[in-house]
């Protein structure tokens, strides 16, 4: 297989004339598709081919489009697209994953034959990786078949055979027909999956002979077979629960055991709803899954830059978020480095360090306290305390409390209550 370096110059080839129409739109702030000729002709394209590559950009998940308004502005892969491989790379997956919209199916195919083919096509793409080599169009042709009928006879409405068909099986007479458009619209496939880079066609006259995956192919499926080897490394079950359910699973885990669960969670499903998921899991008032939640976050890398930065002026997420981005961007995005941490700000700081306390007061680990005096921005515990009272955490007086309940110096303990009854009772 290639580095991911080579596979990613690929990728950013195969997505050349995509990401110019991506430029125009973002330089534009409109769909091309708004005046047609004015951006054919700056381009140097064909209508048709301006419109098959907006789709491509679309796709590929380089803009994002006001849903409303129609206003186009530049997704994070389009400005990233240069400098990060990351960005090429799942862009051009996310183009493969939608080889059927790239190149629609022909009109007059019927509707639920198309569905059969789309729904077979990953296995037959598992089989060619696997094979290492061509698979000739009669291969496919069989594969397909066993696929459908495998396929049919798991629907839950009964439309399938009762019993599997074996590969040997005669094809009934009535269904030759069937059969007939099924191979035409595998040709489609094949020419949509070619068309999008992932496979190479071999035709002996107007008809393809044999199939072959691309580099870029290949990977795209070793990919997706390591990700399902992942998911299956997960506690039986732990896979299907909500962003919450997940998070609390892994409290009690070490960092390791805890980051394969993340990514066993992130491997089944698309990217934008799972980290869409995380977020909101972290709004909520555990702060032990707010957290997990920001770790996950880290699992998932550059493609949830945006929807972490959104959320920045989020009182709750802001210090996590500005960390977060600090880790995965160089730095705070308004580069503010006035506090000790050159990232937060004193106060946010002190908010966090009330945040991850409560964390572990809530769980029952308050003897964690005093270890995490350790991690404060503050130099005593006197500072600390008083800049606490402050810092306007839901939680500060809990987490004074067991505080004061767990340290050693009694003299210190009795200030940390004394701090708790006047935050309790709004005193200064």
């Amino acid at each position: 297989m290639l580095p991911p370096d080579r596979l990613a110059r690929q990728a950013r080839t195969l997505l050349t004339d995509a990401v110019r129409v991506a430029h125009w739109a973002r330089d534009a702030g409109v769909s091309p598709e708004q005046d047609l000729a004015r951006a054919a002709g700056e381009l140097a394209m064909s209508t048709a081919e301006l419109r098959e590559n907006w789709s491509r950009a679309r796709l590929a998940g380089l803009l994002e489009i006001d849903g409303e308004g129609g206003a186009v502005r530049a997704g994070w892969r389009l400005r990233a697209w240069d400098r990060d491989d990351t960005a090429a790379l799942r862009g051009w997956v996310a183009l493969f994953d939608a080889w059927c919209l790239a190149r629609p199916a022909p009109p007059d195919a019927d509707p639920s034959l198309v569905t059969d083919v789309v729904a077979a096509m990953p296995q037959l793409l598992s089989v060619m990786r696997l094979s290492e080599g061509p698979v000739t169009a009669a291969g496919l042709i069989d594969l397909m078949r066993r696929r459908v009928a495998e396929l049919r006879a798991e629907r839950p409405d009964g439309s399938g055979p009762e019993a599997p068909v074996s590969a040997d099986a005669p094809i009934p007479e009535e269904d030759r027909a069937v059969t007939a458009e099924r191979v035409r619209l595998l040709g489609w496939a094949l020419d949509a999956l070619s068309s999008v880079g992932a496979l190479t066609l071999h035709a002996r006259g107007d008809r393809p002979a044999r199939a072959r995956l691309t580099d870029l192919g290949s990977w795209a499926m070793w990919t997706k077979l390591e990700q399902i080897c992942v998911a299956a490394q997960s506690p039986a079950g732990n896979i299907e629960q909500s962003a919450v359910a997940m998070l609390r699973g892994c409290a009690n885990l070490t960092p390791g055991p805890a980051r394969a669960e993340y990514r066993a969670w992130l491997a089944v499903r698309p990217t934008a709803p799972a980290v869409d998921e995380l977020l909101a899991a972290a709004r909520g008032e555990d702060a032990l899954i707010r957290g997990l939640a920001f770790q996950a976050l880290r699992v998932v890398g550059a493609p949830a830059s945006e929807a972490v930065r959104a959320v920045v002026d989020d009182p709750v997420l802001r210090p996590y978020a500005l960390l977060w981005l600090a880790d995965h961007e160089g730095g705070d995005p308004r580069d503010r480095a006035e506090s000790s941490l050159g990232v937060l700000t004193r106060s946010e700081a002190t908010w966090l360090w009330v945040d991850t306390a409560s964390a572990a007061q809530e769980h029952g680990a308050e003897r964690l306290l005093l270890d995490h005096l350790d991690t404060a921005p503050q130099l005593t515990v006197a500072e600390l305390v008083d800049e606490i009272r402050t810092c306007g955490h839901p939680r500060t007086v809990q987490v004074l409390l067991a505080l004061a309940a767990v340290h050693p110096d009694q003299t210190v303990a009795k200030r940390v209550r004394r701090a708790a009854f006047q935050v309790h009772s709004g005193g200064a």
